[in-house]
């Protein structure tokens, strides 16, 4: 049947639509996808087409000549015609597992040509081999017949050429003699890869360890030497039995972009044996068993029965939460304000009302006291007023001297934006004792409401870490926020922040700069900060540095300033697990009074951890900018391994006991020189949830 269409074919229909038949008709297509190809269908004029109908069908025109180009491109050896269009189209739309009349793929031509960079490129992008190829006869029988059929078709065009006298015929078909002998090479190259190539070495580098109490995770490397054919599949086996007989289970891996795989369902307390291969156009190669040779699926909770030290605690606070609200709501204190005379509510509801008159306004200019700024951003653009103000509302004219305690109370606020008139009523039923702490919390309750007033928007976003302040006297408490959508304000605009910067005139001097002037000259640093401190980290196991200082109302932690929200860390490894085993060599360790670090059998799961660990340790002391000789003091915490959402695990890292928490005035031989801050504590684990 193959035979028959081949000679039937004719070059300029190949592909599905008129392709290039030629190296320099591939580029002229080539130039028209790189322009007039690569627009936006929706950009045409709607009125220029006839309906959706033609539109389609417009659409489908270019997709086929994409595919075409695609196969041209390949064949070519165009790497970075390749990318692009690999990038500008998807797998679907490029039909890229669709065979060609000849029953190719593009993953077939770029490995029969041993053309690695391209077959990469493709297998990331989600191609396949074709799947006529059952064996390696039906493939070698294939590229036979495809090479004989175009040498046949060479020699009838050349006899036609040599024969007729010229004339526009002729031209013709000396074009199309042209076209089929360099497709005619192509096909004799292919076979000859074909020919030569042999099944890849086994994989390297294959390491196995514990993800969790029911599966293991095994990575590893390419083939030294594919032996001229790319790999383009992996398979992973396991078992019970050093000897892989009888197979527990087996999977084919053919998405190459990350090589590891997860062994899932797994038994715990059980031992498995993993072994990987590679795949071939030749077949499969020898596998390669895995370093260590088993693993135990477990976790470290398993040494002595720990439950998850958060297991509940949300759903509990929640449940709290809800039983102070219902107090608060029959308490006695509310019951004389349901009994008041109807012009009393109505007294109630004015008074509450004039927080969003117009009367209310954000603040121009500071006075003497303490004031709440909002800082929303989206892009390089910040909210103002309409007067080009950073918004501004007063907190208290007569506080010139921000309590520690107050302003933490205020950062706990921050997590519960929604709650600001439900706390307003709790403070203001607690007012009678005349408090003075009680009177200014009221008063910054205040300030929010009529911050989410003035704004519309009842989520002012994040505290900054340390309010700003000037020598007048003003206090100015920040909260960030970015703005991801197209949100709507009320009573603001946005504006470019560098135009802000340079418009704005400041009304103090250089020398003694108020604290509007001074949040609006270092406002993209708190932007950074707040950038960074949203940020996430990727999975694995982590070893970080707890250092501490005092001072009279605080204590601070020390943070990297790139990760505010963490603790100084650097990555051990990719699998945050840490198993039974591991966990009960690292308890052993930290059970001896001297500890002397002797290495584990090798081949064993601790005996990667422990090497792990001596570099983690030896960079993490480089990163905090203490010598390494001057840590041999320091110890790893065991009583637990930190754990955030099953992901991301940390094991940490102390200096000697003394010295955890540095107190004021103590010379701190633990604390690196740059690139680090400190965090109030309560500030620390807001950023850390």
């Amino acid at each position: 049947k193959m035979t028959q269409q081949m000679r039937d074919l004719q070059l300029a229909q190949a592909r599905k639509l008129p392709g290039p038949s030629s190296p320099n008709a591939a580029k002229r297509l080539y130039r028209n996808l790189s322009g007039k190809f690569r627009v936006n269908y929706t950009s045409f004029d709607e009125g220029s087409l006839a309906g959706r109908g033609e539109k389609e069908k417009l659409r489908k025109s270019y997709l086929f000549q994409s595919n075409a180009a695609l196969f041209e491109a390949v064949e070519l050896q165009d790497l970075d015609k390749v990318q692009e269009l690999l990038k500008q189209y998807s797998p679907e739309e490029l039909d890229l597992n669709t065979p060609n009349s000849e029953g190719l793929l593009p993953l077939d031509i770029a490995i029969m040509t041993n053309n690695a960079p391209i077959a990469r490129a493709l297998l990331q992008a989600g191609a396949k081999e074709s799947p006529h190829f059952v064996s390696l006869e039906s493939r070698s029988l294939h590229l036979s017949t495809l090479v004989r059929e175009a040498e046949q078709r060479v020699n009838e065009l050349m006899a036609q050429v040599v024969n007729e006298a010229p004339n526009a015929d002729c031209s013709e078909k000396e074009k199309q003699l042209k076209a089929w002998e360099w497709r005619y090479r192509l096909y004799k190259r292919m076979k000859a890869g074909f020919e030569h190539a042999r099944v890849p070495d086994a994989p390297t580098n294959v390491h196995l360890s514990v993800a969790s109490s029911s599966s293991v995770q095994v990575t590893f490397w390419e083939p030294l030497s594919v032996n001229s054919a790319v790999v383009t599949k992996y398979k992973v086996e396991w078992s019970c039995s050093p000897t892989f007989s009888p197979l527990v289970g087996e999977a084919v891996i053919d998405k190459l972009k990350n090589l590891h795989f997860t062994i899932q369902g797994l038994v715990s307390g059980t031992a498995y044996y993993v072994q990987v291969s590679a795949y071939n156009m030749k077949g499969w190669g020898p596998p390669q068993a895995s370093v260590p040779p088993f693993a135990i699926p477990s976790n470290w909770r398993e040494y002595d029965g720990r439950a998850p030290r958060r297991r509940g605690q949300a759903e509990a606070l929640d449940h709290l939460l809800s039983q102070v609200k219902t107090v608060h709501q029959h308490c006695v204190c509310h019951e004389p304000c349901k009994n008041q005379p109807q012009s009393r509510k109505h007294s109630v509801s004015k008074s509450l009302k004039h927080l969003f008159h117009p009367s209310s306004k954000f603040l121009k200019t500071l006075k003497r006291g303490l004031y709440l700024t909002a800082i929303f951003y989206k892009d390089d653009n910040i909210l103002v007023t309409h007067e080009d103000q950073i918004p501004v509302v007063e907190i208290d004219d007569t506080y010139s001297c921000l309590l520690m305690q107050d302003f933490l109370w205020f950062t706990k606020v921050s997590c519960m934006w929604d709650e600001i008139l439900w706390l307003r009523q709790c403070v203001t039923v607690s007012q009678s004792s005349c408090s003075c702490i009680l009177q200014t919390r009221f008063k910054m309750l205040l300030a929010i409401s009529q911050m989410q007033g003035l704004l519309g928007i009842q989520d002012l976003g994040q505290v900054f870490f340390e309010p700003v302040k000037d020598k007048q006297g003003n206090i100015l408490i920040i909260t960030l926020k970015e703005v991801k959508t197209n949100q709507t304000f009320e009573s603001v605009r946005w504006v470019p922040i560098c135009k802000l910067q340079t418009s704005r005139k400041s009304v103090s001097s250089p020398e003694e700069p108020t604290a509007l002037d001074t949040l609006l000259i270092s406002v993209q640093d708190k932007l950074a900060y707040h950038q960074r401190s949203s940020h996430a980290l990727s999975p694995g196991l982590y070893l970080g540095y707890l250092k501490l200082c005092s001072a009279v109302d605080q204590i601070r932690v020390l943070v990297p300033e790139q990760l505010p929200n963490i603790l100084c860390h650097v990555k051990i490894r990719s699998n945050p697990n840490i198993s039974r085993e591991e966990w009960e060599w690292l308890q052993k360790m930290a059970s001896v009074e001297e500890p002397v670090p002797t290495a584990p059998e090798a081949e064993t799961t601790q005996n990667h951890l422990f090497q792990e660990l001596q570099v983690a340790i030896k960079e993490l002391m480089t990163l905090v900018n203490i010598p390494l000789q001057e840590a041999k003091d320091f110890r790893l915490y065991s009583q637990e391994v930190l754990d955030f959402g099953g992901q991301v695990s940390f094991l940490l890292l102390l200096p000697p006991s003394d010295d955890v928490c540095t107190a004021p005035g103590q010379n701190n031989p633990y604390t690196p020189r740059s690139g680090f801050l400190t965090l109030p504590l309560q500030i620390f684990e807001l950023g850390e949830d």
